[in-house]
């Protein structure tokens, strides 16, 4: 693949991500709302959903964008419909 259209999908799926993770949780890769359903940048059941263990909102911001990426590349914005 060219090494462009590599770095074009990157950008757009970071574009993606960063929409997503803002709608979720304001983009704060710590926040946890008040009923708890929301750990960290994303919903809980989506980490679990693609092998996070733990507590999202207590592991680093890089292994829970890289936990999404896997999820978008593998199911596209449908785990995330309102937010997409």
């Amino acid at each position: 693949m060219n090494p462009d259209t590599v770095q074009a999908q990157a950008a757009s799926t970071g574009v993606v991500l960063q929409r997503i993770a803002h709608c979720e949780s304001g983009g704060d890769p710590t926040a946890i709302s008040a009923s708890g359903r929301y750990r960290g940048k994303y919903h809980l059941a989506t980490w679990r959903s693609i092998g996070g263990t733990g507590d999202p909102a207590a592991a680093p911001e890089a292994d829970q964008d890289a936990l999404a990426t896997k999820l978008l590349a593998r199911e596209g914005t449908s785990p995330w419909p309102r937010c997409a």
